[in-house]
């Protein structure tokens, strides 16, 4: 009898690198051809609901194998977290699209996987509000992404040969009243020691907004600015440990690990504090901020051909688009925004919980 194949382990398919080539270069010249004068916006994500000022707290009585790389110690870091729409063409909030949840935790000590800033105080967790991946691996990707820039009929040919594709697409496609009120999913692997895990990001709220009868164009972002007016808004960050090779795969994102198999577990709250994050400052920080799953603990490192491919896309398209710019690529040190006057901040609004006065009760 064969056995089992061991858990936690990458296998590489031949030509990948031909393909994560491929993908860097189309999409450079998608948003080339996009932004040719101004701002240039990221590939995917480009539409920023907000950036908001988080804290990341570890759990205190995490067991000792899950007391690993940032969830090492009952510690509460600061973060910074964006959330955005996935669709690279900016539009009304009512369309189905998926929606994104990057973290940035900061105060993280250790060298971190990227190689050209391996000093940097910061850890990024990026999540979706999808529990799959859309396609299988980079190859599919890549195809896609080549039919996606080409004309109509490299679409429909491509959606109609791969009917997974379509499907993961068309489920991850959907509206939303509140982007504090979603679950987020990594879909693709982490290392979590020598295990393997997705990760899970779950509103621990039990009030569920409805989606507006006459939504404005930006309703994400004013149903965000009427919450965090009043009170905090928290998540349950959870990971997922794989327990079997074949039905959890590395190598194939589009397939959800399944629960009954693996229930999620949770590792830390995530707080988000009482505030006024709408200023054009704010904006243009957020819009300057980048996020890559490889800036991170080798104990936390991507997993599977996806997260290798991201390495080198998020990395390229990140520096050139500040280039493009005229912008500094720097990671954040503390909740501070470079002109900004936080003492006049909090006191134009004496709603913004601030270090400790922020209480740390769940609501009942």
């Amino acid at each position: 009898m064969a056995l089992p194949p061991p858990l936690a382990t990458e296998k590489i398919p031949p030509e990948e690198e031909k393909y994560i080539r491929d993908l860097r270069q189309r999409l450079q010249e998608k948003i080339e051809k996009e932004y040719p004068k101004g701002i240039m916006r990221r590939d995917a994500h480009p539409k920023m609901h907000g950036l908001v000022r988080a804290y990341f707290i570890i759990e205190p009585d995490l067991p000792p194998d899950l007391r690993v790389g940032v969830f090492r110690d009952n510690r509460r870091y600061k973060a910074w977290i964006r959330f955005s729409n996935q669709s690279g063409t900016i539009q009304p909030d009512i369309k189905n699209d998926i929606r994104g949840m990057s973290i940035k935790v900061l105060g993280i000590p250790g060298e971190k996987l990227l190689e050209d800033e391996p000093g940097v105080q910061t850890h990024d967790f990026i999540l979706i509000s999808t529990d799959v991946f859309v396609t299988a691996n980079v190859k599919e990707f890549a195809e896609m992404i080549k039919a996606l820039t080409s004309n109509v009929f490299s679409i429909v040919g491509f959606f109609l040969t791969h009917w997974r594709v379509a499907y993961n697409l068309w489920h991850s496609m959907l509206k939303f009243a509140n982007p504090l009120h979603i679950n987020y999913f990594s879909t693709t692997p982490y290392l979590f020691g020598d295990k393997a895990v997705k990760y899970g990001v779950f509103p621990s709220t039990q009030t569920i907004d409805t989606l507006p009868a006459q939504p404005k164009v930006n309703f994400l972002r004013d149903a965000m600015v009427a919450q965090l007016s009043h009170e905090d808004a928290v998540f349950d960050f959870c990971i997922q440990i794989q327990t079997d090779a074949v039905q959890m795969p590395i190598e194939d994102p589009g397939k959800v690990w399944p629960e009954s198999m693996s229930p999620f577990k949770k590792v830390a709250t995530i707080r988000i504090p009482r505030q006024n994050f709408h200023s054009e400052l704010q904006r243009e920080y957020g819009e300057n901020m980048s996020f890559s799953p490889w800036r991170a603990l080798p104990q936390h490192r991507p997993l599977g051909g996806i997260n290798r491919a991201r390495k080198v896309v998020y990395d390229a398209i990140s520096k050139f688009r500040h280039a493009h710019n005229h912008v500094p690529r720097e990671e954040p040190t503390s909740w501070e925004i470079p002109g900004m006057d936080l003492s006049e901040q909090q006191n134009q609004n004496s709603r913004f919980q601030w270090g400790n006065t922020t209480t740390f009760q769940v609501k009942e």
